[in-house]
């Protein structure tokens, strides 16, 4: 398995280069981690909007 792995690093290296090679495994790599984050920051900004929102509201209601 891991014989299969470096061969085909190897073969990707060879074929797209170093740099280019090592970009794309951070991105095959951090992908998940992206996608998470994502998700994490749509539900921050929903929070600051309810947050927002409801003073908005307080404010109108002390008027």
């Amino acid at each position: 398995m891991v014989g299969t792995i470096y061969d085909e690093l190897v073969k990707l290296i060879s074929n797209v280069g170093f740099p280019a090679a090592v970009s794309i495994y951070l991105l095959v790599r951090l992908d998940k981690r992206l996608e998470d984050l994502t998700k994490d920051l749509s539900k921050l900004t929903n929070a600051i909007l309810t947050v927002v929102e409801h003073q908005k509201s307080e404010e109108l209601i002390k008027k």
